[in-house]
C-alpha cells in the first residue's frame, strides 16, 4: 500500500493578522496547482511567540509568513538565517525543512523590487536619487533592495533622527539621513519618494509632506495595501507621477515563499489580482 499524501499547513503569524490578504494569495495557488494543503491565520501575541514558532517544529507545519510585531522577535528562534535576511535585520518567511529544522528569510525586498520592475518596466535604481520615509523593518528591506540593485543615493528620512543615521550607517556611501523637517525639500530632483510609514493606512492621518519640489518625472512608491490608494498617491496620480501601491509588493513578496513550501513556482496572474482586489469592494 502506498503511502498516504501528506498534508501541508502553512499560515501567517502576527498580531493583529486577520486584516491580511495573503490567505487569498497562497490558497488561490494551492488550487491553482492541486495541492494538499491551505494557508491561514495563526494570530500570536508577542508573549507566545516563541512557543508558536516551537510548534512550527512540533506539528511539522510546511512553514509561514511573519508580520508584526514578530519580524525581528522570531529571528533568534531560526535554526539558520539566509545572509541577505541577517543583513536586513528581518525575517518574513519561515521554511521547515526535511530534518526539521527552521529557516527564515527575507522575501519583502524581492517582492518590492519586482513591484518597480512591473510598473515600469526597464526600472534602474541608479536613475537618481531616491528618498526613503521611515526606517522600521520595511524599511530596511526596502534599502537593501535598492542597494542591491544599484542605487547611488538613497535620502533617508525618519521622525527620530538617530534611528535613521543608525540605518544609513549600514551603507554610509549611499544612504544618508536626514532631519524628518526636511522632508520637503529632500524631494528636489529625487527619481523617486518611497512611503515605508503607516501614515495613509486606514485609520492612521495622512502623510504630512509638501509635493512641490517632487519632479513629475519621479515614480512614487507607498507600501500600504490598505487602501489601495493612499491620500499620497492619489495627491501625486492627479500631478501625473507613475505610483505604485503595496498590493505588488505582497503579490510578488509571495512567489519565493509559497515555492519554499510547495516545491512550485507559482505566477502572479491577472487573475489572482483580481480576487485580491475583489476583497476591497
Amino acid at each position: 500500500m502506498s503511502e498516504p499524501k501528506q498534508f501541508k499547513l502553512a499560515g501567517i503569524i502576527g498580531m493583529p493578522v486577520f486584516q491580511s490578504r495573503s490567505p487569498i494569495i497562497y490558497n488561490h495557488w494551492i488550487k491553482k496547482h492541486g495541492i494538499l494543503g491551505a494557508y491561514g491565520h495563526f494570530p500570536v501575541q508577542i508573549e507566545n511567540i516563541e512557543a508558536a514558532i516551537r510548534g512550527m517544529r512540533a506539528l511539522g507545519i510546511a512553514g509561514g509568513n511573519i508580520t508584526q510585531p514578530h519580524k525581528l522577535l522570531a529571528m533568534p528562534l531560526m535554526d539558520s538565517i539566509d545572509p541577505m535576511a541577517e543583513k536586513i535585520g528581518a525575517i518574513n518567511c519561515i521554511v521547515r525543512r526535511a530534518d526539521g529544522s527552521l529557516h527564515g528569510f527575507n522575501s519583502d525586498w524581492i517582492g518590492y523590487i519586482t513591484s518597480l520592475k512591473v510598473a515600469k518596466p526597464g526600472w534602474r535604481a541608479d536613475e537618481g536619487p531616491i528618498v526613503v520615509l521611515g526606517a522600521g523593518g520595511a524599511a530596511r528591506a526596502v534599502l537593501f533592495g535598492l542597494i542591491h540593485e544599484g542605487a547611488k543615493e538613497i535620502r533617508l528620512l525618519n521622525r527620530t533622527l538617530a534611528t535613521a543615521q543608525e540605518l544609513a550607517s549600514i551603507a554610509p556611501h549611499i544612504v544618508k539621513a536626514y532631519d524628518w523637517d526636511e522632508r520637503h525639500s529632500a524631494l528636489d530632483g529625487c527619481a523617486m519618494l518611497i512611503n515605508s510609514t503607516n501614515q495613509g493606512m486606514y485609520g492612521q492621518p495622512p502623510l504630512d509632506i509638501h509635493l512641490d519640489a517632487l519632479p513629475k518625472t519621479a515614480i512614487v512608491s507607498d507600501l500600504i495595501y490598505i487602501p489601495l490608494e493612499t491620500p499620497l498617491l492619489e495627491a501625486v496620480r492627479l500631478r501625473g507621477n507613475l505610483t505604485v501601491n503595496g498590493l505588488e509588493m505582497l503579490l510578488h513578496q509571495a512567489v519565493p515563499a509559497f515555492e519554499s513550501w510547495f516545491d512550485i513556482k507559482p505566477e502572479v496572474t491577472p487573475e489572482l489580482r483580481q480576487e485580491v482586489l475583489n476583497t476591497f469592494k
